[in-house]
């Protein structure tokens, strides 16, 4: 198991969870485009400075596509799935210890007031679709020198979309460590079924789209 790549995952989700939860924390969660823009610039330039050395998953949904489709072995998801998400709980530990336990539970992914888990459901099932659907057009199968531009507009564009619905997490691990540190479990099942099931889609189908144009 190569250790760069597990050290390049635990980094670039600690940088999404401790950028995207101290921006709902420094705004108190009142501006959804800072919010948007945090998260998308932490991943972003994540991918820019690791991809190369980790192919830049940064998510488990994400690692969950790419082992279905055959492009990681079971033995190397796991050990991208326990960075992925040690990196999330470290980073809202010291997310907690500057801002205090009560910012990491208002910046865990929930619900919204005014929504179900079933259409906060359907939310990270789309959002994590798009996302997935950037990656494999974009670095996984075309290799664009402007993959993690890509990557990252597509996670501002999901948060501005679904924020208000669910919280845009689409990824477990930006879920699983705050939700350990700052005791905020709302419907916690929704941010695994949700972007394991958009991810999983997503994969097969870029897979299929792309494999049929190899062969015509």
């Amino acid at each position: 198991m190569n250790i760069r790549a597990l050290i390049a995952e635990f980094l670039g989700v600690f940088a999404l969870c401790f950028v995207g939860i101290g921006a709902i924390a420094a705004t108190q969660g009142g501006d959804l485009m800072v919010v948007a823009l945090a998260h998308g610039l932490a991943i972003g330039l994540s991918v820019v400075a690791l991809g190369a050395l980790s192919g830049g998953h940064f998510n488990p949904a994400v690692t969950f596509g790419m082992l279905i489709t055959g492009r990681i072995s079971p033995v190397g998801a796991v050990g991208y799935w326990v960075a992925q998400l040690l990196g999330g709980l470290v980073a809202a530990f010291f997310i907690g210890a500057l801002y205090g336990g009560t910012a990491v539970a208002d910046g865990t992914p929930a619900p919204g007031a005014n929504h179900t888990a079933i259409q906060a459901l359907m939310m990270e099932i789309f959002l994590t679709f798009f996302l997935v659907s950037v990656i494999f057009g974009s670095a996984v199968f075309n290799n664009y020198s402007y993959a993690g531009l890509a990557i990252g507009l597509a996670i501002t564009m999901d948060i501005l979309a679904g924020g208000a619905i669910s919280g845009a997490a689409m990824n477990p691990a930006r879920v699983l460590g705050p939700a350990i540190i700052g005791g905020e479990w709302s419907a916690h099942w929704v941010y695994w079924a949700g972007p394991l099931v958009g991810a999983g889609l997503a994969a097969l189908l870029y897979d299929f789209l792309y494999s049929k144009k190899a062969d015509s």
